[in-house]
């Protein structure tokens, strides 16, 4: 049944034609609409700017980096301009705007410029065909190398310590526009994988001979007791020691050396089970690092190792010092063995790799060595390899072979030209038609798996990219892939930036005002953050608990610092809290130490990070010049005292109008989150009041500020924040008709996290790709 659309309906057999009437009508009232806002951007708005607000916010350096000269038409209000006009609609609503030291406009002439603002940035047109924006081709951070090695590969390489730190851009380090590149870390990259595939690949099967050294120092001596680190014999004598071994053939290897005296070198002799035995010229006199071995088979059991000096000489009268006398040095013995059940021994990572040898399933080498590598690479680039990608593969396997490697070496060289290759380095997203097109299933299934787990896609997401059947199962992927561990990486890497978790690595309170701050400490914060988060997916919530939950995850240390009793040890557990002191994310010790400055709060700080993260509204920078608090001697009294002196100047007070009660309202809580009722004697006052006049106290009247006053703008600011880290590039404003259709999936779901994660995954930009 056709939707009634301005009055038209439709039925029978006319659905189609009405349909296309409507959809005509429903265009030109929409176009005529536009046409004439856009006349009234010049009769109305042109003249209210000159009158009120070009003076300070035009030229050259404009006041906030606000030029409004640049918007000429409604076209530039709602497209470029959404964000700076946004702010602009805020400022003239609050009354902010313009100063109260300038000229004001009439209540009848702020009223006509605030609807024709208000109805400008509701007036967009979701009807034409959408603009998913491009992500720019960009290189897998430290965090997503590190963990598609391990799914890849099967190896824990650290890359977050051996690779130089990623760029941020809109709050995150995984935007394509920022990721650089440079030649220092291209070589990076080549010797990781070289390392990668040195661990990962066993290329002779010596390698997985068992090695272990021997405890020295338990040796028996048959004279004396062994002494230091090495086993010393200053005269004939005899070392032994019961080895325990299971049955095969072993090979024991002795590093030694010896200080030389007469005319021949020092003798030793080894001795194993009793049987095989051997005497052994050493005539180095330093440690070398070639052993003298010697192999034997034996049964499981017991069995005696016995090592001796068999020619001690003395001959103090020789002129040389360093020829009077004749000892004997053991530096190192190392067992080898047993040689039996190797192929069990192959690590995890060799047998994903190369899963196929020659003479099995009918293959000769090169048969092999093409399935082999075939399937590397194509789980590695995320998609089927092409054919000319195998030919040069091939001929990088044919190269190796003729340099002698053997099978499992010269697929170990083609593994290292495989993860140096920009298609495994880059998510690459290839553009098969002009135009906007939707991503094929295996660009969207790395998206996807990029998005909620920082890795590559797992075997249930290719084999559904390979069928095609990605798409139709979507809703059932999601629903899969965040009841995995994996999506833990959602918590730590979105979570972890947008709430600036991170910083807890490097922020220093003053230690002297804050003795019970450490790193132990620190890291406590950023637990239970994590984990409150990961309870919100888990649990699949209201997005709206994120700041008003009444629980939290806390250890004993924690809650110590919290002043919560009850809670002992250092395991984290739900604790319910049963005040309005703590609860939500603006509570949490970990956003208020990040908030802060080391030796204070910062108000400032704290109500421009809630304006920003939370909010989606972010305050423009300070202007240059401004002096800090801390170096105006002159101003006395409490903080809040202080502060209302500092921002007499014109130019701060706008932004500070909106920052300060907001972050005054957190001031119960120290720089590193502990409650308090004073601040240097004074006593705190907790309360605020917007610009446009509402008033709260205390973090609890702040939350129920942002809850019912501004619980679209969270939303809508958390949408575009998890946009912008699962698109890997900044939300423009042709992106505005996609937040509002996940804001609308949300509203019909109890605004349930899941609810998000599928409606942006469903949405065109995630979907496709613009031209």
């Amino acid at each position: 049944m056709l939707r009634p659309i301005f009055g038209c309906r439709a039925s029978g057999v006319l659905i189609l034609g009405l349909s296309l009437v409507c959809t005509l009508f429903v265009s030109q009232l929409h176009a005529a609409k536009r046409a004439e806002m856009d006349a009234d951007y010049s009769k109305k708005i042109v003249p209210f700017m000159q009158s009120y607000c070009m003076d300070c916010h035009s030229g050259a350096t404009p006041e906030a980096g606000l030029d409004l000269e640049k918007f000429r038409s409604l076209e530039d209000v709602t497209t470029i301009g959404r964000k700076k006009w946004s702010s602009v609609l805020d400022m003239l609503v609050n009354g902010t705007m313009p100063p109260r030291d300038y000229d004001q406009p009439a209540v009848e002439e702020l009223q006509s410029v605030l609807t024709w603002v208000q109805d400008a940035l509701s007036s967009i047109d979701c009807s034409s065909p959408a603009n998913p924006g491009r992500e720019t081709i960009r290189r897998l951070n430290r965090v997503e190398y590190q963990n598609t090695i391990r799914d890849l590969v099967g190896i824990d390489y650290q890359a977050t310590q051996s690779f130089p730190a990623d760029d941020v851009g809109y709050g995150f380090d995984n935007i394509g526009d920022v990721l650089s590149t440079s030649p220092l870390l291209f070589e990076k990259f080549y010797e990781a994988a070289d390392e990668i595939a040195t661990r990962a690949i066993i290329t002779d099967r010596e390698q997985l001979v068992p090695k272990h050294d021997l405890p020295l120092a338990q040796f028996k001596l048959k004279e004396g007791n062994p002494s230091g680190r090495n086993l010393t014999f200053p005269s004939n004598n005899t070392g032994s020691y019961e080895l325990d071994v299971e049955p095969g053939s072993y090979t024991v290897a002795i590093y030694a050396y010896a200080s030389q005296a007469g005319n021949e070198p020092a003798k030793m002799g080894v001795r194993i089970g009793g049987k095989t035995s051997k005497t052994f010229a050493i005539e180095n006199t330093t440690p070398d690092s070639h052993p003298m071995e010697i192999k034997m088979r034996v049964p499981k059991g017991k069995l005696p190792l016995e090592v001796a000096f068999l020619n001690d000489h003395y001959d103090p009268g020789n002129p040389d010092p360093r020829r009077r006398d004749r000892n004997l040095f053991i530096n190192r013995i190392e067992l080898r063995g047993p040689d039996s059940n190797l192929d069990a021994r192959y690590p995890e990572s060799h047998k994903r790799i190369i899963f196929v040898r020659p003479g099995e399933q009918g293959l000769d080498e090169l048969q092999a060595a093409q399935q082999v590598i075939a399937r590397f690479a194509s789980r590695a680039f995320r998609r089927p390899v092409t054919n000319g990608e195998m030919e040069r593969l091939m001929i990088l396997y044919g190269m190796a072979k003729e340099d002698g490697l053997n099978y499992e070496g010269a697929i170990r060289e083609v593994v290292v030209g495989i993860l140096c290759s920009p298609n495994f380095l880059f998510k690459v997203e290839e553009d098969t038609q002009e135009g906007t097109h939707a991503l094929d299933d295996y660009q969207l299934a790395t998206r996807l798996s990029y998005f909620l787990w920082s890795t590559m896609p797992d075997e249930d997401l290719l084999q559904q990219a390979w069928k095609g059947t990605l798409r139709q199962n979507l809703d059932v992927q999601v629903t899969r892939m965040l009841a995995d561990p994996k999506a833990k990486q959602l918590t730590e890497n979105f979570a972890g930036q947008w709430l600036e978790m991170r910083k807890l690595d490097i922020v220093q309170p003053d230690r002297e005002r804050f003795h019970g701050f450490d790193h132990k400490l620190a890291a406590d914060m950023r637990t239970e953050t994590e984990m409150f988060f990961q309870s919100i997916v888990d649990e699949d919530r209201n997005v709206l608990d994120l700041l008003q939950a009444n629980y939290t995850f806390l250890n004993g240390r924690l809650a110590k610092h919290y002043g919560i009793q009850g809670v002992e040890g250092d395991h984290f557990r739900r604790v319910e809290l049963n005040d309005n002191k703590r609860g939500g994310i603006l509570t949490q010790a970990s956003v208020l130490t990040v908030t802060s400055n080391p030796t204070r709060t910062s108000p400032v700080r704290r109500g421009k990070w809630i304006l920003d993260n939370v909010l989606g509204t972010p305050p423009p920078e300070a202007p240059a010049n401004v002096p800090s608090l801390e170096s105006q001697k002159k101003l006395t009294g409490s903080l809040r005292e202080r502060m209302k002196m500092h921002r007499e100047n014109a130019a701060c007070a706008s932004c500070h109008a909106k920052m300060d009660p907001i972050g005054f309202s957190l001031e119960n809580y120290d720089a590193i989150g502990q409650w308090r009722t004073k601040d240097e004697g004074f006593e705190i006052d907790a309360s605020g009041e917007m610009p446009g006049g509402t008033k709260f106290a205390g973090a609890d009247g702040l939350k129920r500020l942002l809850l019912e006053d501004k619980k679209d703008e969270f939303i809508h600011n958390l949408i575009s924040k998890t946009m912008t880290y699962a698109l890997g590039r900044g939300v423009e404003y042709y992106d505005e008709c996609a937040i509002q259709q996940v804001q609308g999936e949300m509203a019909n779901n109890n605004d349930k996290f899941s609810a998000m994660i599928r409606a942006i995954v469903h949405s065109e930009p995630f979907q496709k790709r613009g031209g």
